[in-house]
């Protein structure tokens, strides 16, 4: 896994939480906006351009601290599936202007159609998304992400994700 996704993630995500949740509870459960997206892009296998990856994802109506949990799941039109569980910041929760940027990390399993072996099913899928929110309503970014096993076997190529992210708030 290009692990700068995993520091970043840490970070920022860490650094918010103990600006803004510590001086009463860290960790306390607090409302977020509850949220489905769609993503779809172009893949990547070792900067090569594999085919393209349809993505849907489930932001719960709650954060712990800073971090909101998500789950989602993706297929490439190579037949390869992913579905996985994390986490998401993003400069919303700190902002009130209409652009943000959020970064998640989400450890899945693979399954692999045609495309790639990426030497393990475990797959931890980082992602970091610059967009713009539409009011109340929902908003439109771009994204990469980088799915790869964090070498828990020899092999770990990793697979790559550029594209476009649209949306919904659900409340």
């Amino acid at each position: 896994m290009d692990s700068r996704f995993a520091v970043f993630f840490f970070i920022l995500g860490g650094t918010d939480t103990y600006l803004n949740d510590c001086p009463t509870d860290c960790f306390q459960q607090t409302e977020a906006p509850e949220r489905v997206h769609i993503q779809y892009g172009d893949t990547y296998f070792q900067e090569n351009d594999i085919g393209e990856e349809i993505f849907i994802s489930y932001d719960m109506p709650k954060r712990y601290g800073a971090v909101q949990p998500t789950f989602g799941a993706s297929l490439t039109t190579d037949d390869d599936f992913w579905i996985g569980a994390g986490g998401k910041w993003s400069t919303e929760r700190i902002s009130d202007s209409p652009i943000f940027i959020e970064l998640s990390l989400m450890p899945g399993i693979y399954f692999s159609g045609d495309g790639p072996d990426l030497g393990f099913p475990l797959q931890w899928r980082g992602s970091l998304g610059a967009g713009i929110n539409f009011g109340d309503t929902g908003s439109l970014s771009v994204f990469f992400d980088h799915r790869s096993n964090a070498n828990a076997t020899e092999t770990n190529p990793g697979i790559e994700t550029l594209g476009v992210r649209l949306s919904y708030v659900l409340d």
